[in-house]
């Protein structure tokens, strides 16, 4: 199996779901290039190239792997570090081989200066093969990345090479014992020495990859205010030549409900030497970068257990016969498969389309920091796909690993008692699935990120706000000849913004004569009764962006229709409840 070749709908996505034109000359420009690509055709066909490469591992090697290293786990740990185990360290060990870790990183730092688009589409085949394979391999190329974009160029040129040969990887130190999402509350201590270096003392827990040689760890220095406004980032490595010994040590691995082949750790500091990472008080900042890249990568690793939960049920349900007939002929059976496939490549469009804005987004971004030297089309352009990254990240988190926990589920259900046996794999989807529902900010956690968004638009002009629902009915949509998945889609998005327009008027009950006043919606009683409906106006929000995606891919191409109209049929029910749940509540 090839999960890249084998699947015509990643095909059609990668040639038509992401915006080429923008995102290639932010890498290359001018043609030919040092390279040798003559033309950015020649690149499209070689980034191609990749994906069918990786397309081939992932759905063989690492997907024949998956169930050892789910029963084997991750590795052990001894004397304060973490080993590999033996299919963990297949995995590393072919993903050399392939130059698939170095993938994003700059020539010049010993990678290949892949667009962040063909990395993430990476994540999402090693998902389908093997969540846990997906994770760890996560921690080389983000920590790479953060190195190259907040550390000092000596810093970078030193780790960024041995990060893309695989010689270490690392890990984003963030949660203590007591401290889950209120980062405030960090305790970890860092102390100013003499020669410019810092003491790092206190723990971290639930760290992904944390014995894999270094990490960003957040630290209050000492004296620092309290609150968010006082934490600062910190590059922590493992070994260092002043000191004998380890570093920091790693307390155990965690054994987890799911996920086994991936380390989860405790890590311990106590008088470890770090470096500070950009400004003092700027961790929580530097940190949301990382964040924000995770939650997408996130959304493509759940894309991934829903491509390898439902592509199982369907083949089993094709092949088991009862009542004289294949399971996906049977009426309710058929029904329901049509139902999470449409899902999955629905998810699927909504994902692929959002790393094209990030790509854009943090291509810009990288070079505005870099240089501070943007032209007015990439001011502009950075603006845009700035928008619509902070737009859909807390949405394709929040909707692909829900989904993600359903439709393995559902997967279960297909195959019936044999779904609850180890023999199959789509119980260690199922159990897999959990990890990505929790780690980079819950669930609850993304719907608010999606409300304040709401919140922040709504109070900054009232008045725009609501000219934008009042005076976009559908009804001009049907004279002026537009196709009819955009009818459909306007007459969809005008309901939905007309019911939350309801919603926000009931819930802040601003006074009539002061609706276009922001400061009649700001009431702390009235925001904390509209966090109640949080998650039903995340999954609304979710439904939306991806009809208006599959929209645009439909007015693209005709054989695109079909999705659209099928997921039109998905969510209309759904959005009925929505509305009747915020009428009642």
């Amino acid at each position: 199996m090839n999960y890249y070749s084998d699947e015509n709908d990643w095909q059609w996505l990668f040639r038509n779901g992401i915006d080429w034109d923008k995102i290639i000359p932010l890498y290359y420009k001018s043609f030919p290039t040092e390279d040798g690509f003559n033309s950015k055709e020649e690149v499209i066909s070689f980034f191609e190239e990749i994906l069918q490469n990786t397309g081939e591992w992932t759905g063989n090697a690492v997907a024949q792997r998956a169930a050892q290293l789910d029963k084997e786990g991750a590795g052990t740990v001894v004397d304060g570090r973490t080993i590999p185990g033996e299919a963990l360290s297949a995995l590393y060990k072919e993903a050399i081989e392939l130059d698939a870790i170095g993938l994003p990183f700059p020539a010049e730092l010993g990678g290949l200066g892949a667009p962040s688009t063909i990395t993430l589409m990476l994540l999402a085949q090693l998902s389908r093969a093997c969540l846990a394979s997906s994770t760890q391999m996560a921690f080389f190329t983000s920590i790479g990345e953060m190195i190259h974009r907040f550390c000092d160029e000596e810093t970078a040129q030193r780790l960024v090479p041995m990060i893309a040969r695989g010689e270490i990887s690392g890990s984003m130190c963030l949660t203590e014992p007591g401290c889950g999402s209120d980062l405030g509350m960090i305790k970890t201590s860092a102390t100013p020495t003499e020669d410019g270096k810092y003491l790092l003392n206190g723990s971290k827990i639930f760290i992904t990859n944390g014995g894999g040689g270094l990490g960003f760890v957040l630290a209050r220095i000492k004296g620092d205010k309290e609150g968010l406004a006082g934490i600062s980032m910190f590059l922590c490595e493992q070994n260092i030549p002043e000191k004998e010994g380890l570093n920091y040590s790693i307390a155990k691995n965690e054994e987890k409900m799911g996920m086994h082949g991936s380390f989860t750790t405790e890590v311990v500091y106590e008088n470890s030497v770090a470096t500070l990472v950009g400004e003092t008080g700027k961790g929580f900042k530097y940190m949301l970068h990382l964040m924000n890249e995770a939650r997408i990568a996130v959304g493509m690793q759940a894309l991934g257990t829903i491509e390898g939960s439902i592509g199982y049920a369907i083949s089993y349900a094709s092949e088991r016969e009862q009542f004289g007939k294949p399971l996906t002929e049977l009426p309710l059976m058929k029904r329901n498969l049509e139902d999470f496939t449409t899902e999955r490549d629905a998810l699927r469009a909504l994902l692929v389309d959002t790393i094209s804005h990030y790509d854009i987004f943090q291509r810009l971004d990288l070079k505005k920091q870099k240089s501070g030297d943007l032209s007015k089309e990439e001011e502009e352009l950075l603006k845009e796909s700035s928008l619509w990254t902070r737009k859909r990240t807390p949405l394709v988190k929040y909707y692909a690993c829900e989904q993600a926990t359903l439709l393995s589920q559902r997967a279960i259900q297909v195959l019936g008692g044999y779904g609850f046996m180890e023999e199959y794999p789509v119980e260690r989807y199922h159990r897999d699935s959990f990890g990505p529902l929790l780690y980079e900010g819950t669930s609850q956690i993304q719907a608010l990120m999606a409300l304040k968004d709401i919140m922040k638009y709504a109070m900054k002009d009232p008045k725009r706000f609501f000219s934008n629902v009042l005076f976009k009915h559908p009804s001009k949509e049907l004279l002026n000849g537009s196709s009819t998945q955009e009818k459909a889609f306007s007459s969809i998005h005008y309901k939905f913004k007309k019911n939350m327009v309801k919603l926000l008027v009931k819930c802040l009950r601003p006074d009539i004569g002061e609706l276009f006043n922001p400061k009649s919606w700001a009431s702390d009683e009235n925001i904390s009764e509209l966090m109640e409906h949080a998650e039903t106006l995340c999954q609304a929000l979710s439904y939306m962006e991806t009809a208006r995606v599959l929209c645009e891919h439909a007015n693209k191409d005709e054989s695109r229709k079909d999705l659209f109209f099928r997921y039109q049929k998905l969510i209309l029910p759904r959005l009925e409840a929505i509305y009747t749940d915020w009428s009642i509540r």
